[in-house]
């Protein structure tokens, strides 16, 4: 081993140390936005005219990842690898997303982090969307919703959940505490179109749209002061249901960033993670949390070049801005879904006042993947060998240090399933299209490849592969390696 890489490993004890000198590991507070882009938050882009001071807030008070990216494009097979450490195209879950219906995704003995934690002394909870599938009750062959439903989140590591199926256009609309239904789904809820959108399909009468996201405020700040009395750590993992559709903002938000429902929803997103901030702060935790906000993939607002165009501002039913009101997605091409950047690079901010240097940024390219090693290292646990497979501590990043050894690649996947390799500065995508909603779409593993300097070009204009063969050649096999093997870890 080479001297350099004795002096990183000898700071990541030092750091390791360090934690456990100063006491019990921090509280862990996840809060994750439903289809947030990268340029809907002021802190990242300064041109942005929807305010977002809470988030901004973080920033200031923490570190700012610039490159992060989910491990897919679209919202079930992120939450999957968030929560296990584990890229989901290496379950059945080849392409798209659960509905609200789905089958249990998470195996049962799969571990996740909730469970990580609970066994090393947390108390665990999630509030808010689940969308990995769950286990409800059949008779015959329909859904029975006055009975428990069998796999939930609390079979998966959380003591507490109070959650919605799956994204809140799909039905059934229901919620679901510690794995019981609060409220049998007596009325049909009717089909709308866009900025409201919803599918017919069975409500509970406790679940109104537009108060939904301040009903799971509300059991957020509960369990918060729960656990600040519990006398020990917990994890609170906090799966927001916005702004993704319906696009239908409280009353008390309509208007106030005059950029249409999609802009008041944001900075409905906003006031909910200062409310969550607040809390934390009034229960004098703020110093020995760790706060971390990022969202589940890139926004599904396009954007449009022609000044002259209509947009959601001028319509509302449109989902789309022209380009000089709002970029949702910044600078980065595409949208959710897409295997271009704006698909899954997101905004990602870590505060942790003890910890963390405020006002602190990192360049380096992480996944949400790596949560699940980074709480284990936080916890002082060990990842078991079939667990995390995935997942690379970001834990000295936060430190303010460097890894001990390069992470693996990044891969990346679109909602049509189609991936891409990240390595330092290269992009190589393996597909002829956006494998998402920008046309064309085209195919994975269907030439021509994209190469792309991501530090030169990070908007993905300029395929240099041809210029770079040899680079998209070893990024190729890379790919083929860390498929092929079921790890990356």
């Amino acid at each position: 081993m080479s001297r350099t890489a004795l002096v990183l490993l000898a700071a990541c004890f030092a750091a390791a140390a360090s934690l456990a000198a100063a006491g019990r590991p921090p509280n862990i507070v996840f809060i994750l936005a439903d289809d947030m882009g990268y340029g809907d938050v002021q802190a990242l882009n300064p041109d942005s005219r929807i305010p977002t001071p809470h988030i901004d807030s973080l920033a200031a008070g923490g570190m700012t990842f610039t490159d992060a990216h989910t491990p897919s494009a679209v919202c079930t097979p992120t939450r999957y690898g968030l929560l296990t450490g584990r890229y989901t195209w290496r379950t059945r879950l080849k392409r798209g997303v659960l509905n609200g219906y789905g089958e249990p995704l998470i195996a049962s003995g799969r571990q996740t982090v909730a469970g990580l934690l609970a066994e090393n002394g947390y108390e665990t909870g999630i509030v808010g969307k689940w969308h990995l599938g769950l286990g409800f009750a059949k008779n015959g062959g329909e859904f029975d919703f006055s009975k428990p439903v069998a796999d939930n989140p609390n079979t998966h590591g959380f003591g507490f959940s109070h959650v919605i199926p799956a994204s809140l256009d799909f039905p059934p609309y229901i919620y679901i505490r510690n794995g019981e239904i609060t409220e049998f789904p007596s009325i049909t809820q009717p089909a709308q179109p866009f900025p409201a959108f919803l599918r017919k399909g069975p409500r509970g009468p406790d679940l109104e749209m537009a108060d939904c996201l301040d009903d799971l405020l509300a059991e957020a700040q509960a369990f918060i002061r729960r656990g600040a009395g519990s006398g020990k750590p917990f994890f609170l993992y906090f799966p927001l249901t916005a702004p993704h559709k319906p696009v239908l903002p409280h009353p008390r938000f309509r208007g106030k960033s005059e950029l249409g429902p999609y802009g008041d929803f944001v900075v409905q997103v906003d006031w909910t993670v200062g409310q969550i901030l607040k809390e934390i702060g009034d229960a004098g935790l703020a110093e020995d949390t760790l706060v971390i906000y990022t969202s589940d993939n890139g926004s599904y607002m396009y954007r449009r070049d022609d000044a002259a165009a209509a947009d959601h501002v001028s319509d509302p039913s449109i989902q789309a801005y022209r380009a000089g009101r709002h970029r949702a997605n910044h600078i980065y091409r595409g949208t959710k879904a897409d295997i271009w950047e704006a698909g899954h690079r997101v905004p990602f901010f870590a505060r942790w006042p003890a910890r963390i240097e405020a006002g602190s940024a990192s360049d380096e390219t992480i996944c949400l993947t790596d949560f699940f090693a980074t709480a284990a290292e936080l916890a002082g646990a060990t990842l078991a060998n079939d667990a995390g497979e995935d997942s690379f501590s970001f834990l000295p990043l936060l430190m303010g240090e460097s890894r001990a050894s390069p992470r693996a690649p990044v891969v990346h996947h679109s909602a049509q399933g189609l991936f891409a390799i990240r390595e330092g500065k290269w992009k190589l995508v393996l597909g002829n299209g956006s494998g998402g909603r920008e046309e064309p779409a085209g195919e994975p593993f269907a030439k021509p490849y994209s190469l792309f300097d991501m530090t030169e070009d990070p908007s993905e204009r300029v395929n240099v592969i041809e210029r770079h063969a040899d680079v998209a050649a070893r990024l190729e096999k890379a790919l083929e390696r860390i498929r092929s093997s079921g790890r990356s870890r």
